[in-house]
């Protein structure tokens, strides 16, 4: 079961039959029942539409928390 997604949040592709698979990005909206995604590179950003099964919500990259 998927945890309630909100705007923020970083998430993985795991559709494997999407274009955007194995891509991470975060969470922009949630409306309708579809999740808005941004995602970005070094000179593009890109706004894609996913239902909800094709994400999983992954650990923030960055600084380890506890340390």
């Amino acid at each position: 079961m998927t945890p309630e997604l909100r705007p923020g949040m970083p998430v993985k592709v795991i559709n494997p039959r999407d274009l955007y698979y194995g891509f991470e990005g975060q969470i922009q909206k949630v409306v309708d029942g579809y999740v808005g995604v941004i995602f970005g590179g070094a000179t593009w950003i890109k706004h894609v539409r996913f239902v909800p099964s094709d994400l999983t919500v992954i650990e923030p990259r960055g600084k380890k928390r506890g340390k």
